[in-house]
C-alpha cells in the first residue's frame, strides 16, 4: 500500500478522470466521464487534510462521512468505503455523477481556496462501481426482521431512499412505479451522457438483493387504490416527485414548435432506450435553430440534448448573469465546449410565429437589489429588444407537484403551489402528513429540487415513519 504524507496535497494536484473528448461525445448518448483506476482514486483521496471541521460534510445535503470514506480509499479499504457511504447515501453512485459538488460539498473545500477541491464527486462514483464490480452488496446481517409491511409510491430518488431505510430496520418495503423501469426522472428525464442507464438497473438489483420488492407498472388510482394499500399495509411513503411545469404565460407559447422540457427529454431517452412512449413521443430538433428558455440543470440537459440530436445551434437564454445561475458551473462548461451559446441578461417576452416559431422576442436585464432571501431579481432595461431567430423553443423555467385527485380525496392536505403539507415534528411528526398513515418527502414536499436532497427526505420521512410504526431507528456509524 501506498504511503502518503499529510502534504500530499502540495506535491499531488487536482486530476478529475478523463473526459471524451468533444467530437466523439456530441454524437453519442454515453456518460462523458472516465473513472479513476485504484491508484488514481487513492491518490486523490490522499489530497484530503482531515479538516477539524469538516465543511465537506457540512455542505453535503445527505452529509456523508466523506473525510472517513476518503480516508479508507486511500488506505485501500474499498469494501469498507462502500459500506460507510451507504450508511448516509442510498444513491452514492448516482448522487457521484448528477450532483452540482461545485455548489456542495467540492466548493466547500477547504483546498477550494486556490489549490483545488478533492474530486469527492468522482471519488464517491468509483468507490460504489468499482466495489460492485468486484463483488460487494451492502451488509444485511445484523438486521432483525419486524412484522411490518409499508407501501412506497414512488421508484425515484426518494422512494428509493425510504426503502433502503426501510428494509435496513427489518421492515418489508414495497416499491409502486408506473414506469417500466425505476428511478423516476433518474432513468427517463435525466440523459445518457450525464446517467448511463445500466446504473439504475444495478441499483435496482443491489435493492431487491436488500429485501426490496418493486411492483413496476402498476399505477396508483389505475391499477390499485390508495385505499387497497392503507388495508394491506402499516404505512404508506408518498414520493411521486413533480412533472408539472411552470409555464412562462409568454404570448405565443402555443404556437408548434414550442416544446415542454420534461416531455422533450423522456422522448429523447424512451428512444435511447428503444422504448417509445405514446404520452411523451420523441421531438426531432435535427437541423433546427433551437433555443432554451432558462437557466437550471434541466435546461443544460436540453441544450445538450439538441447539440446530440444535430440541431443547426442551440442558444440558451437566461434572464440573470452567468453568477447567478441556479444550474451546476460544470454542465454550464459542458454546454459551451459542445457548442452552446449563452445569452445572459435576457428575459423573453413573446415568442414570434404564424402558426410555427419563427423567435423569440426578449428584453435585456439587469439585476436589481437582494430582496429577503438575498436572490436579486432582474430589472428590464427599456429599449433593449431584440429578436433570437428559433424554430424551436424549449420551455425549461422549472416544475411543480401536481398531486393526484386519488392522494388528496384521501384527506392530504397541499400548499397553494402543490406541495404536500407535511409535519414537522411538533404538532405532527416530521414528514407526516394530513393523513396519519401517509408519510411524504422529496419534490412533492419541497418542490423541485436536487436528486440528492430527494435522497435525503426519502430517508429522513422512512425513519419518521418507523417511530410511528413502532420500530426503533438506527443512526449511521463512522467507520473505525
Amino acid at each position: 500500500m501506498t504511503q502518503f504524507s499529510d502534504l500530499h496535497f502540495l506535491k499531488s494536484p487536482r486530476r478529475d478522470p478523463e473526459v471524451l473528448s468533444i467530437p466523439i461525445r456530441v454524437r453519442n448518448w454515453e456518460e462523458i466521464y472516465g473513472q479513476y483506476d485504484a491508484e488514481g482514486a487513492a491518490d486523490q483521496s490522499a489530497r484530503c487534510i482531515n479538516c477539524g471541521n469538516p465543511y465537506c460534510e457540512w455542505d453535503c445535503p445527505v452529509h456523508n462521512f466523506i473525510p472517513d470514506w476518503l480516508r479508507l480509499v486511500k488506505q485501500g479499504r474499498l469494501f469498507e468505503a462502500a459500506e460507510l457511504s451507504h450508511q448516509t447515501n442510498s444513491l452514492p453512485e448516482v448522487c457521484g455523477r448528477i450532483c452540482p459538488q461545485d455548489r456542495l460539498c467540492e466548493g466547500a473545500c477547504t483546498l477550494n481556496d486556490g489549490l483545488g477541491a478533492v474530486s469527492i464527486g468522482s471519488i464517491e462514483k468509483y468507490i460504489t462501481d468499482e466495489a460492485v464490480r468486484q463483488g460487494w452488496r451492502p451488509d444485511m446481517s445484523k438486521v432483525v426482521p419486524t412484522d411490518k409491511r409499508v407501501a412506497v409510491i414512488g421508484a425515484g430518488p426518494a422512494g428509493l431512499g425510504a426503502a433502503d431505510i426501510l428494509v435496513r430496520h427489518g421492515v418489508e418495503a414495497h416499491v409502486f412505479d408506473r414506469y417500466p423501469r425505476i428511478g423516476g426522472l433518474l432513468t427517463y428525464g435525466i440523459p445518457p451522457f450525464k446517467l448511463d442507464k445500466d446504473i439504475i438497473e444495478t441499483r435496482r438489483e443491489i435493492m431487491e438483493g436488500m429485501g426490496v420488492q418493486f411492483h413496476l407498472g402498476r399505477e396508483i388510482g389505475r391499477d390499485i387504490t390508495l385505499d387497497g394499500l392503507l388495508d394491506e399495509y402499516d404505512a404508506v411513503f408518498a414520493g411521486m416527485g413533480t412533472y408539472r411545469y411552470v409555464k412562462g404565460n409568454l404570448p405565443g407559447e402555443d404556437l408548434d414548435g414550442v416544446i415542454e422540457s420534461l416531455p422533450f427529454l423522456i422522448g429523447n431517452v424512451n428512444r435511447v432506450l428503444k422504448e417509445p412512449g405514446s404520452q411523451f413521443p420523441y421531438r426531432d430538433v435535427s437541423g433546427k435553430r433551437v433555443v432554451v428558455l432558462g437557466g437550471g440543470d434541466t435546461a443544460m440537459d436540453c441544450v445538450r440534448t439538441s447539440i446530440r440530436q444535430g440541431a443547426h445551434s442551440v442558444t440558451c437564454a437566461y434572464r440573470r448573469d452567468e453568477e447567478n445561475m441556479p444550474g451546476s458551473r460544470r454542465e454550464v462548461k459542458n454546454a459551451r465546449e459542445e457548442g452552446v451559446e449563452f445569452l445572459f441578461n435576457r428575459q423573453p417576452v413573446e415568442i414570434l410565429g404564424n402558426g410555427a416559431v419563427e423567435g423569440v422576442r426578449v428584453v435585456r436585464t439587469q439585476l436589481g437589489p437582494p430582496d429577503e432571501r438575498g436572490r436579486r431579481s432582474p430589472e428590464i432595461i427599456e429599449g433593449s429588444e431584440e429578436v433570437l431567430p428559433a424554430d424551436a423553443v424549449i420551455i425549461a423555467f422549472g416544475f411543480r407537484p401536481d398531486p393526484p385527485a386519488w392522494l388528496l380525496s384521501a384527506g392530504v392536505e397541499t400548499h397553494p403551489d402543490g406541495r404536500l403539507q407535511v409535519g414537522d415534528g411538533t404538532a405532527r411528526a416530521r414528514f407526516q402528513t394530513s393523513h396519519p398513515r401517509i408519510f411524504a418527502g422529496g419534490d412533492m414536499v419541497r418542490g423541485s429540487d436536487l436528486v440528492v436532497r430527494a435522497v435525503f427526505e426519502g430517508r429522513e420521512a422512512a425513519k419518521s415513519l418507523l417511530e410511528s410504526i413502532g420500530v426503533r431507528t438506527l443512526e449511521p456509524a463512522r467507520a473505525a
